[in-house]
């Protein structure tokens, strides 16, 4: 009973292990301070405008001048939905509806702290989440034997040191200490299923008793989910140049981390409906327990996944005692990403993914002004290309290039406090999409034909104090 094809409905709850739409392009969270959103984060690796450098650039704490903690929250909140086109039900199912909005409110912290160690070295810790967030769809999805729940949760500790190693040249290094938890569900087609078996056990499609099988179990589905951790490591670079007084450039690399995602993947099988005839409702209780012994059973499950290595180069300027202005490009090499690969603990391949992500690139142009008084304000541009291809884009990660239109001021309290907030619209191109699952089957997933609209807004705030 254990037929091929009768994995084939199972295959779409791994359609991704982290295809979770995200915040910059694919599922990377460029949140890193309120200060550097007001910007779209333009200058990242050379402003050092507080702790948070630690994160852009370590050379950066440099200019922190007295030992100083950083506290940042931001609210984002994704909205995403899908609009159909030409999509076709799966096998034996009702066609369902756009799954509602896959975005929702989430919360990403941050915090750093930077400790002057004399003139000549700093040292500091900072603890993010640069991976991340969730969407999820409702069960009448018409995409729902593909993806209903993407979610990734990831922790770094970032403890770093910077080196003063020549007048107006630094130097940073960090270790990033990393975990990651993911979850991934959807439904599977257990009406698809039972057929699929029927087939392997001999009952000819268009056979009448193949035909009863069909009509006594229509609409039937499971539940999957996979669910997984790992800790992994990776570490950080960057140098920041003064060119004189009033400009500096500064260039960071933070290096690929590779995990080995360990779980398990649980499925809820439905209950069987009551047939009355004692001969079709053996057949179908056969093949029901082939189905679930064959192919819809508990097992554990790992994936190896290796995150993109990033590389910024900033620039910054002091036109005057009043306007400051930088620039950004980033680059995220996305085709670590080829594949995405789940192997059950015996050994077999429960699913195997395409991706091929590409690299992609972000350039971000901002300014900063200081009207007088306490106040400063910020703004920012930045055009981010997402490393999803076309023709492979999922529900779980409908990404497409973007555009940030990012604000934001401070408030210098005292010399010791500062409190700075940031605010960035992100409008996202329309992203097409005409997915049949993986491997493709249109009876066991349905085809989700049609196009989404998304956009996003961050908004956050960070307390910066001195000591």
């Amino acid at each position: 009973m254990r037929a091929t094809y009768a994995l084939l409905p199972v295959a779409s709850l791994v359609c991704g292990i982290f295809c979770t739409p995200a915040l910059a392009a694919g599922f990377q969270l460029n949140e890193s301070s309120a200060s550097g959103l007001g910007t779209a984060f333009a200058g990242g690796a050379a402003s050092g405008d507080d702790a948070s450098t630690l994160w852009s650039n370590p050379a950066g704490m440099m200019r922190v001048q007295t030992r100083q903690a950083v506290g940042v929250l931001h609210l984002v909140r994704p909205t995403i939905r899908f609009r159909d086109e030409a999509s076709v039900a799966a096998a034996q199912q009702p066609l369902g509806g756009d799954g509602g909005d896959a975005g929702g409110l989430n919360v990403v912290p941050n915090l750093y702290f930077v400790q002057p160690m004399g003139n000549a070295w700093r040292v500091g810790l900072g603890v993010t989440a640069p991976w991340g967030l969730v969407t999820e769809y409702d069960d009448q999805f018409i995409g729902r034997f593909q993806a209903t729940k993407s979610s990734i949760r990831t922790l770094n500790l970032n403890p770093s040191v910077a080196w003063r190693a020549a007048d107006g040249i630094s130097v940073g290094a960090g270790l990033n200490i990393q975990r990651m938890q993911a979850e991934f569900n959807n439904l599977v087609n257990y009406s698809a299923a039972l057929l699929s078996a029927a087939a392997g056990a001999g009952i000819a499609p268009g056979s009448e008793t193949y035909a009863a099988v069909a009509q006594a179990t229509p609409g039937l589905a499971s539940k999957a989910s996979v669910k997984g951790a790992d800790n992994a490591f990776g570490w950080n670079i960057g140098v920041l140049w003064d060119l004189d007084s009033q400009s500096r450039v500064g260039l960071h690399y933070r290096s690929p981390v590779s995990y080995r995602i360990a779980g398990d993947v649980r499925f809820t099988n439905p209950a069987l409906p009551v047939i009355p005839s004692a001969p079709l409702a053996g057949t179908v209780a056969q093949l029901s327990a082939g189905v679930n012994a064959g192919a819809l059973f508990d097992s554990a499950v790992n994936a190896k996944v290796k995150l993109p290595p990033i590389v910024n180069l900033s620039a910054f300027r002091a036109v005057d005692p009043r306007w400051d202005v930088m620039a950004d490009l980033q680059w995220t090499g996305w085709s670590t990403i080829r594949e995405l690969r789940f192997v059950r603990g015996d050994g077999t391949v429960l699913q195997s993914t395409p991706e091929h992500f590409k690299d992609s690139w972000k350039l971000a142009v901002g300014a900063s002004y200081r009207p007088g008084g306490m106040w400063r304000l910020r703004g920012g541009l930045a055009w981010d290309q997402s490393p999803v291809r076309d023709e492979f884009r999922t529900p779980r990660l409908p990404d497409a290039n973007r555009l940030w239109v990012s604000a934001g001021a401070q408030y210098l309290f005292s010399d010791s406090m500062r409190l700075d907030f940031g605010a960035a619209y992100l409008s996202s191109r329309q992203a097409g999409i005409d997915k049949r699952g993986d491997p493709p089957s249109t009876p066991a997933y349905g085809l989700l034909n049609g196009h989404y609209d998304s956009h996003t807004v961050i908004v956050s705030a960070q307390m910066a104090y001195a000591f």
